[in-house]
């Protein structure tokens, strides 16, 4: 996206504690669709592509920057939280004097901005060089009035605190966000005082000022109420995840996505299908997802930073972290695919079974309660049930290797390193610590002993 008007710089107040929350994590932090309230604020904000992006941070010291610390931002200290005004004060005194253009004021307790939004209102400041985002609502408590003149022209925002009856009737009320030239509100901010219900220094005043000295502000209506919707407190936190979840539903299913239940769903990344896709209830996905034409995920999988190819099919109650799942498989119900893994193709992951760090080729099994980890499984393979790959010595983890058309019977232990070659056999119950020859029967048993006239021993 092309810059509105350059340069630009944004400004986003994160200082807050948040005391409604009831929680020592900065408000900031909480996460919404997985990711910190600031987090996607700094996300559109960058989409405007500012020349700098500079974020007012106080109560919880430097764990705000920290948590964020992989994002381009520049970091300003309010180590005193005296008001909106102050903490613009406080970005205002970072930036080069010289710097010329605008200011764009954002919050960062206010997550579900729209990019549409704030592009239309830098295009409405380039008419006086101030414009203001509002928002009419039928409930306006604790929110700032907007109080016009006879013309309808914005006079001044009179807060909650400090409004008469007749100014508290007034349902168009201030969202806080405003775009304004640099220059402009470098002098009206060095003007604000405190003398107010709460001793502060509102940011909301250089409306005012600006009125005295002709300037003309300029609105621009959120188009929701939502999109403008700050959080306050962990109930407003809650309302604003599932209609962020509805909105990805929403989308997912313009794009062909079937969802069994929208409201049964979450999204916290970013997922890209193809056609035909099937997602039932109470699926999470997180990181970046990929899903090919014709996967069907049952209900409750959790997946995160996967990509599973067309015609796949994942049952119920599975997780998949951090692998590739190639066409035609099918894994589940209650399995769960942990990192590196790759399955090839066509290949059957039943219930119950752990992959981790195992590549898997063409047509292989494996089909109920094992683990096979660090391992390098061939094609057409059958591995049987509670067979383990005892990968770790208690220092360092080794590898498993099982040729193409290998049978592993049910309750093997390979003790790794080893290799099974191809087409080899594991009779059921061995302990496997040495290579297993191509196209033969290794097994490893104690001798079957039956006593005659044994007897059970009973109580005294």
């Amino acid at each position: 996206m092309t810059p509105v008007q350059a340069p630009l710089s944004v400004v986003i107040l994160a200082a807050g504690k948040g005391t409604r929350m009831r929680s020592v994590l900065p408000k900031v932090l909480h996460p919404l669709a997985g990711i910190p309230l600031l987090q996607h604020v700094v996300e559109t904000a960058s989409q405007l592509q500012p020349n700098a992006i500079q974020v007012v941070y106080g109560y919880g010291g430097e764990q705000v920057p920290r948590q964020l610390s992989e994002l381009e931002l520049s970091w300003v200290l309010q180590t005193e939280q005296l008001g909106t005004g102050h903490a613009v004060g406080q970005a205002l005194a970072e930036m080069e004097m010289e710097m010329e253009g605008t200011v764009l004021v954002l919050y960062g307790d206010v997550p579900l901005i729209k990019t549409k939004t704030l592009t239309t209102l830098l295009e409405q400041s380039r008419t006086s060089g101030f414009s203001l985002l509002t928002v009419t609502l039928q409930n306006p408590a604790g929110y700032g009035r907007i109080i016009r003149d006879g013309k309808g022209r914005v006079a001044r925002i009179v807060e909650q605190k400090d409004a008469t009856a007749e100014e508290l009737e007034v349902n168009e009320v201030n969202t806080g966000i405003l775009a304004v030239t640099t220059q402009q509100l470098r002098a009206w901010v060095d003007a604000l005082e405190s003398d107010n219900a709460q001793g502060e220094f509102y940011l909301t005043d250089i409306v005012e000022m600006a009125v005295r000295e002709g300037v003309e502000v300029v609105t621009v209506s959120a188009s929701t109420r939502e999109e403008v919707q700050g959080v306050n407190d962990r109930l407003q936190l809650a309302q604003l995840e599932r209609l962020y979840q509805q909105q990805q539903a929403d989308e997912l299913m313009r794009r062909g996505v079937t969802l069994m239940d929208p409201s049964r769903f979450d999204l916290r990344g970013s997922l890209v299908t193809g056609e035909d896709v099937t997602i039932d209830i109470n699926v999470i996905f997180e990181g970046e997802v990929t899903l090919g034409d014709g996967v069907k995920i049952g209900s409750n999988c959790h997946i995160r930073n996967a990509v599973i190819e067309s015609n796949t099919e994942i049952l119920s109650n599975t997780v998949v972290d951090s692998a590739e799942i190639g066409p035609d498989c099918r894994v589940g119900p209650f399995a769960r695919i942990r990192p590196g893994t790759q399955l090839l193709r066509s290949n059957h992951i039943g219930n119950f079974v752990e992959l981790k760090n195992a590549q898997v080729a063409t047509g292989s099994k494996v089909n109920h309660l094992s683990y096979v980890g660090d391992s390098t499984i061939g094609a057409r393979v059958n591995i049987g049930a509670g067979v383990i790959t005892c990968n770790y010595d208690g220092a360092n983890k080794h590898r498993t290797t099982i040729g193409d058309d290998a049978f592993i019977g049910s309750d093997t232990q390979l003790v790794a390193p080893v290799e099974v070659e191809a087409g080899a056999t594991i009779g059921a119950g061995s302990t496997i610590v040495k290579t297993a020859p191509a196209d033969q029967l290794t097994l490893s048993r104690a001798r079957q002993l039956s006593l005659k006239g044994w007897k059970r021993p009973k109580k005294i």
